[in-house]
């Protein structure tokens, strides 16, 4: 009666402590729930602002955009879409400001945006009468006088703090509301776990005190007969009151000749010794000191022979007080194979353990009788357990029959059939999962006779590779021949492994020709070297160099003609390693449109004023759509990159970079229209003072590269002062760019040359040019370098030559590959100032 209370009052307090422990953290879970369910609403609030900040820019773009394409044409149609994007302005001011209620900051600068608006709207209001009423000549002249753009740059500069500052604070509420949801996470993992732990304890104890009521020899009769070892039971007085068959086998004795017998008449000396209490230390104390211990003594059998054993000892409690199990081994066979092994392990052990496999030697009995650590950490066993047993506990078939002898064959014979062959097998560790292996084996001799050792490689992940491979390849096969281009993936060794029907049409070749050649055949220069490694780099560092960018090279057909291709690499892992995709494109057309733009800017050179002042309206026009799109794909970027899959965010990537590209290829286009068409008089202006506005433009690119730009006095010129200022900036720019290593130098100087002209020298250490190509720089799209490796329009120096001819002078180089460049160029000197 008194059990059953205690049992239950313990299974109260455990369910009771359980239930508190799982209440406190429902309570704790509610609470986090409930902030991280604030986080959230921060995040989604700040990602609203931002795309209001979206709407709000893209209404002021439509709105510009329209009012010069009204502008342009006189269409009404312009007029009203320009009208209901001016309403949509009023509309998101008044949203984002009640967005941003919170954010004192931010009401201060929808403060400074709405009178940019305003100031914005109202000009815009006055250019347009102004072609009503005086035509387009009248409007355009308002428009480059006007502070239009200046107001629109100021816009646009504002609505990026905006976006910045909201940025931020999307930054950090993701990052509270993830930490919330994982102190959630936490909170109720740990609390389950104590109230399972609580109620586990609690039902091991009541098991335990129930268990004690019963029969300790019919407990643990099943145990000990279950148990591989010789086991034995015994109490304090050092008598056997307890013991399982192997006991009997192993000893030759019968149950009834050791039950109640004192256990030194099997184990000599050293066991009743160990659990004997002394003056130090009690009986308790004495077998505290040996449990989990391997002890190794030496036995006595029933006919008087003695054989070694190792006892592991644990303690059982009982009515009688502290019983001891002692768990009994025979490791006879373990001792012979332990002194084999010292007469062997001088001569092979170094070698054994210096192999990168598992290493195993077997006897003609299929016996191991030596290994390395590297054959135990493979299979999961210590040395002791593995040595003497069978090799087929390691690995159950094939080993041991491919070296057995049959009818036809002798033992021997049957080991030189597989001796330098690669066999693939399969091997099981002591948990039992089993893994690929594939052996390597070779005769050993030794005084027992021939010996095999096996090297035993696991190969499972080859194997995963080579599935991997099929299934990459059926998978594979429908997106290469759905690409528009032609397509073809290149291994480790430069050699086409797959291709698709459009590779075949393009280079003329069918697809067994290719299959297995060297990607040089169509390729011949600049693909395959690019992904060698050197002295510098690895062959993956030169692949990552090369991933998604465009590569212009030259190919070649099967009927040997060549044509100009773009490549866009991409890494395929495979069981060969990182295989390459490259997308081939013929670029044939688009070269023949570089050149008829060549000649279209040419006809632009030759413009008049009027052809100036439209390519100026014309290309701003340009701009607004595109700015328009750079900003929503670098919003894009910035808010899904790592929710997508890995191609989403590369193409979106390859957005952003092709609309600034082209934001950058649309200002130098304008810049280069502007030059001699209606810029301001020369004056006299000083050439020091351009060059310091030149240097502040150019600060950002100077603090990066750590360049040091140096200039002597320099004197006043005749000149357009902003022309000027962009001459210096292009020409020190390119001086701090086309460096290949250490830190930029430039320095900038002035001679008299005749009664009223200096000569400018602008000098730095970089790269420098090849003399075959001083004339082809200056002109318009002229690279000497791949757009991967420096980036460029290719219009800054066609700039420069437009600049200097204007102010009535010319511009040169002087340079040598890998000694500098030094460019000068002449103008007009102004009047001396007293």
């Amino acid at each position: 009666m008194t059990t059953k209370s205690v049992v239950r009052r313990k299974l109260q307090l455990a369910f009771g402590s359980a239930v508190l422990a799982l209440l406190v953290v429902g309570a704790i879970c509610y609470r986090s729930m409930v902030e991280s369910s604030e986080s959230d609403q921060w995040v989604r609030h700040t990602e609203q602002v931002l795309e209001k900040l979206q709407d709000l820019l893209a209404a002021m773009q439509t709105a510009e955009s329209n009012a010069r394409g009204y502008l342009l044409t006189g269409d009404q149609s312009f007029l009203e879409v320009y009208r209901a994007s001016a309403a949509k302005t009023r509309k998101d001011q008044s949203i984002l400001r009640s967005l941003t209620a919170d954010n004192a900051g931010q009401q201060e600068r929808l403060d400074a945006l709405a009178t940019l608006v305003m100031r914005k709207f109202k000009f815009a209001e006055t250019v347009l009468s102004l072609r009503h009423t005086n035509g387009l000549q009248a409007a355009a002249a308002a428009i480059q006088e006007g502070s239009g753009k200046q107001i629109m740059d100021d816009f646009q500069g504002l609505m990026g703090q905006m976006q910045d500052e909201e940025l931020r604070l999307l930054k950090l509420r993701e990052a509270d509301a993830k930490r919330r949801l994982t102190q959630t996470k936490t909170v109720l993992i740990l609390g389950t776990i104590l109230g399972l732990l609580i109620t586990s304890v609690a039902g091991l104890s009541i098991q335990r005190d129930n268990s004690e009521s019963k029969d300790s020899g019919a407990k643990y009769r099943g145990l000990l007969e279950a148990a591989p070892d010789a086991m034995v039971v015994v109490n304090q007085g050092g008598e056997i009151v307890l013991l399982n068959v192997q006991t009997e086998k192993q000893f030759g004795y019968s149950r009834d000749e050791l039950l109640g017998v004192k256990v030194k008449n099997i184990i000599p000396k050293g066991f009743a010794e160990r659990l004997t209490a002394d003056g130090t230390r009690t009986a308790a104390e004495a077998l505290a000191q040996q449990i989990g211990t391997g002890i190794e003594l030496i036995a006595r059998r029933k006919n008087g022979t003695e054989f070694p054993i190792e006892i592991m000892l644990s303690p059982l409690e009982s009515a009688e007080g502290i019983l001891v199990t002692a768990a009994i081994r025979d490791i006879s066979v373990r001792k012979a194979a332990e002194k084999h092994l010292a007469q062997m392990e001088g001569r092979y052990r170094g070698l054994l353990e210096a192999a990168p496999d598992a290493m195993v030697v077997v006897n003609q009995a299929g016996e191991i009788v030596l290994l390395n650590v590297r054959a135990e950490k493979e299979f999961g066993y210590s040395r002791d357990e593995l040595l003497g047993q069978q090799v087929k506990n390691l690995i159950p078939q094939g080993f041991a029959e491919r070296l057995i002898s049959d009818g036809t064959r002798t033992a021997a014979e049957a080991l030189a059939q597989q001796i330098g062959t690669g066999i693939e097998l399969i091997g099981r560790r002591k948990n039992g999962t089993q893994f690929p292996i594939e052996l390597m084996l070779s005769p050993l001799e030794s005084a027992e006779g021939i010996l095999v050792t096996a090297a035993i490689r696991d190969i499972s992940v080859r194997k995963e590779a080579e599935k991997h491979l099929a299934r990459m390849e059926g998978r594979y096969r429908g997106l290469l021949e759905a690409a528009p281009d032609a397509m073809v993936v290149v291994n480790p060794g430069g050699e086409i492994v797959l291709l698709n029907v459009q590779a075949e049409k393009q280079f003329g070749y069918s697809r067994d020709e290719l299959v297995g050649q060297k990607v040089k055949n169509i390729i011949p220069e600049g693909f395959a070297e690019r992904l060698v490694a050197d002295a510098l780099r690895s062959a993956e560092d030169a692949l990552a160099q090369q991933i998604g960018t465009g590569i212009e090279l030259i190919a070649r057909r099967k009927n040997g003609s060549n044509f100009p291709i773009e490549l866009m690499l991409s890494p395929l892992e495979s069981a060969e390693g990182i295989l390459v995709t490259a997308a081939i494109r013929d670029i044939t057309t688009r070269k023949k449109a570089e050149a008829n733009l060549l000649d279209k800017v040419g006809e632009l050179n030759r413009s008049n004023e009027e052809l100036g002042q439209f390519a100026y309206i014309a290309s701003h026009d340009l701009q607004e759509p595109l700015r328009m799109v750079a900003s929503y794909t670098q919003l894009l970027s910035r808010r899904y990159k790592g929710k997508l899959d890995a191609d989403a965010d590369e193409f979106i990537a390859f957005a952003v970079d092709g609309a600034s590209r082209m934001q950058r290829l649309i200002q130098d286009l304008l810049t280069y229209s502007r030059v001699g068409t209606k810029g301001q008089d020369l004056l006299d202006v000083s050439s020091e003072g351009a060059l310091q506005q030149a240097l502040i433009n150019l600060r950002s690119a100077i603090e990066d590269s750590g360049a040091l730009v140096t200039h002597d006095p320099l004197p006043a010129v005749l000149a357009d002062d902003m022309q000027l200022v962009q001459l210096f900036q292009n020409l020190v720019g390119n001086a701090i760019k086309y460096q290949s290593s250490g830190i930029p130098k430039v320095h900038i100087s002035a001679a008299r040359n005749g009664a009223n002209k200096w000569v400018f020298s602008v000098k730095d250490n970089g790269l420098g040019i090849d003399p075959q190509y001083f004339e082809k720089i200056f002109g318009m799209f002229q690279r000497l370098h791949k757009r991967e490796e420096f980036a460029g329009t290719g219009i800054g120096l066609a700039i420069c030559k437009k600049i200097v001819e204007r102010h009535g002078g010319s511009i040169s180089v002087q340079s040598e590959p890998g000694h500098g460049s030094t460019f000068q160029f002449a103008l007009a000197g102004g009047e001396q100032k007293s």
